[in-house]
């Protein structure tokens, strides 16, 4: 088989690159100096090694070209493959029609054991046949172990990873482009990372996960999504030899994966006052083409009304007489309601009013991007279309993005499995390639809401292809992070509090983990959190598909017009008194040997607020066990103490002691629910030398008391005020 460079490039050879820098400032993404992509281009050319017979053989080159190749990113796989994911998840879950469903234990579940050379190895993957791994994710609260990797019926590893942690995979030009930590992620304790290299292998993989010996396991959550191409198509094996082969490869891309090029190609520009209800309207030129880049940018709106602006500017675009994109403005940049920051491979936005999509939408025919104005004020508004001549071969596909919002979805306990429901993120019928897709919602709950797991299912599937672990681990975190983070791959451009309270965004992007359909694709996703309440979702999805392809059930101006719900209080600014000091912000003078104490937040229980939101928690203690705090800079009259402390059906009961004297006020922390023990009156007490001395002691425990993980003497005190 002979190509061209017309052919590999999917452009025409004449049309240069230009030189870029392309600068992101998150702290995530590295700086990448000027005229990176000329130099990049001649690592990046050779797409893949060919036999004498002429058949395309995959390597880890060919993938790694092939996953910064915008052009291969809208074409129907050759050859073609079929895109899963093995997972931790809880294997309860077998049917929709049978009990267990919403099983929630999903760091236990594995294939198998093997029993080998006395070790005890955990089957997280074992498939058959010519594939490629396109994404590792993985976390943990305990890291001690050993990953092995076996490939093609070895008996002996091939690759081993001395640690639950892909940042120990012995890589060493392997940088943040394809290797990225989690947000809560630490070498020695608890957080995972995710891992984008491709792993190729010829006949089969096999990867396992031995417990360190003589250390209880913790929870091990993993996905491995994977390609499955059919028997006879030619791989090459991962291997130390490829990867030392491939490694200025590796390097390449990752860097660029960081650094997006710009394409040197033809600028459409179109702008103007667009008031109430106008449509701004930028014709493409006839013909066979692609638009490389939109950069959007929208100016003049009342810094108060930025966020309904952007929800009531709709993005609209129309490819060879058919409607393939209609999505608000701040969904489609991949930031969702308030149209925050987002740096990634495929989008970029400023937060104030500028977009950029590098999404390639090729068309045969004819072309028509526009704006739609459904907001009553007028906008300045333009559209920046970078468009060049592009083949349209038998595979070529059509781009594109649809959106979806519900508001109300009830959301249920992680232990309510009989209660919850999947709640359809998309559907979509026809023949194409998933490529990402936004999660913004509006938490009406006042915890975290993510606990539940994606379901996608594909064409014929009789169990979903992919049965994920929590909405956070399928976007490439852990451990229910409420913070804001980009990367290649989409990120969290959107979370407003600690709690999850409020508004969230969650946002990926597939490059060589998209995920191809022939007739149909549902993605479902389980309404799981740790607390009941309601949420509002808007959905934003990204593929490709053929001329007939269609999403199902999407919105339209109706709810893109609906008033956002204001932004709330956030809980960590509250205070139960004014002049009130919190615990937990406090260093005690003195504390039990046997006391463990930490700063415990408090979001999570629906049956009291706490001054901050956070309180200082003591465990393992023992009857007669203290703390004691003192209070400086005092003056010489007499102050009123009073305290708030936490009850909970394992704590105990406390004594105070002020400047060395028995108060007499005694405090049973006994209560079947966690609430906030409202005011406990110590009664005044005058300085002595300026301090005032509390010393708080474990007086007992209540007979209902339960003796749980941490004893039946716990205590948790939340602020102090002294008048």
């Amino acid at each position: 088989m002979r190509l061209n460079l017309k052919q590999i490039l999917g452009f025409p050879l004449k049309q240069k690159m230009r030189k870029v820098s392309f600068p992101f400032n998150q702290g995530t993404f590295m700086n990448i100096r000027k005229g990176l992509y000329p130099v990049l281009l001649s690592v990046l050319l050779p797409l893949s090694f060919c036999t004498q017979s002429g058949a395309k053989t995959i390597t880890l080159e060919s993938l790694l070209d092939e996953m910064v190749s915008v052009e291969e990113s809208a074409r129907y796989p050759e050859p073609f493959y079929t895109c899963r994911q093995e997972s931790s998840y809880d294997r309860r879950s077998v049917s929709p029609d049978k009990p267990g469903w919403f099983a929630n234990d999903d760091g236990w579940g594995v294939i198998r054991v093997d029993e080998k050379d006395g070790r005890k190895e955990k089957v997280l993957f074992d498939e058959v046949g010519p594939g490629v791994i396109t994404r590792i994710w993985i976390t943990t609260l305990d890291k001690r172990g050993t990953w092995r990797f076996y490939f093609d019926g070895s008996d002996k590893p091939d690759w081993i990873i001395p640690a639950y942690d892909l940042m120990r995979i012995g890589i060493p030009f392997l940088g943040r482009g394809l290797l990225q930590p989690h947000t809560s992620y630490s070498p020695e304790g608890k957080g995972g990372n995710t891992l984008f290299l491709p792993i190729p292998y010829a006949k089969s993989c096999k990867i396992t996960f031995e417990d360190e010996p003589g250390v209880n396991p913790t929870p091990k959550y993993y996905h491995v999504n994977f390609r499955k191409y059919p028997k006879g198509t030619m791989i090459e094996t991962f291997s130390k030899a490829v990867i030392n082969r491939a490694k200025d490869k590796i390097a390449a891309v990752d860097k660029l994966l960081l650094s997006p090029p710009q394409k040197k190609a033809d600028s459409l520009s179109a702008g103007k006052q667009l008031n109430a209800k106008e449509t701004l309207r930028l014709e493409l030129p006839k013909g066979e083409y692609g638009v490389y880049r939109v950069t959007f940018k929208i100016k003049g709106a009342d810094p108060e009304q930025y966020a309904q602006i952007m929800r009531e500017i709709i993005f609209q675009a129309k490819f060879d007489g058919k409607d393939t994109v209609w999505v608000p403005l701040s969904d489609f940049s991949g930031g969702g309601m308030g149209a925050p920051e987002v740096q990634s491979w495929f989008l970029t936005a400023d937060g104030k009013g500028t977009v950029e999509s590098r999404w390639l939408m090729p068309y045969k025919q004819s072309g028509t991007l526009m704006l739609k104005n459904l907001n009553d004020q007028a906008v300045d508004v333009s559209m920046d279309a970078t468009v060049s001549t592009l083949l349209w071969d038998e595979r070529m596909l059509y781009f594109h993005s649809s959106w979806r919002q519900e508001r109300g979805i009830p959301i249920y306990k992680w232990d309510e499995g009989e209660l919850c429901k999947d709640w359809n993120f998309a559907t979509i019928q026809g023949k194409g390639v998933y490529k990402g897709d936004l999660l913004s919602l509006f938490n009406h709950a006042p915890a975290w809401y993510g606990e539940g797991d994606e379901k996608i299912w594909v064409d014929d599937d009789i169990f979903p292809s992919h049965f994920g672990t929590g909405t956070e681990d399928y976007y490439n975190s852990s451990w229910a992070p409420v913070v804001p983070f980009h990367t290649p791959f989409g990120g969290a451009p959107r979370a407003d509090m600690d709690s999850s309270h409020g508004y969230n965004a969650f946002f990926r992007t597939r490059n060589l983990d998209g995920i191809p359909f022939g007739k149909s694709f549902r993605f479902d996703i389980e309404m799981m959190g740790w607390q009941r309440g309601t949420v509002d979702y808007a959905t934003t999805i990204y593929w490709y598909g053929d001329y007939a392809a269609k999403a199902i059930g999407t919105s339209g101006e109706d709810e893109a017009t609906r008033a956002l719900v204001p932004v709330p209080p956030n809980p960590v600014t509250y205070k139960i008194e004014k002049d009130s000091l919190e615990f937990e912000d406090l260093k005690p003078v003195d504390v039990s040997p046997s006391i463990h104490t930490e700063r415990q937040r408090m979001l999570d229980f629906a049956d009291g607020k706490w001054g901050k939101a956070y309180q200082f928690l003591g465990k393992d203690c023992k009857l007669g066990d203290h703390v004691t705090f003192e209070f400086e800079n005092l003056e010489n009259r007499p102050y009123a103490l009073t305290v708030y402390a936490t009850k909970a059906s394992d704590y105990g009961i406390l004594s105070f002691t002020v400047n060395g004297k028995d108060t007499g006020v005694t405090f049973d922390g006994y209560s079947v629910n966690v609430v906030n023990s409202g005011p406990i009156a110590l009664g005044s007490f005058t300085p002595v030398n300026g301090k005032i001395t509390l010393k708080i002691s474990i007086a007992g425990s209540n007979e209902k008391a339960v003796d749980g993980r941490y004893g039946k003497y716990l205590f948790g005190l939340d602020c102090i005020t002294l008048r």
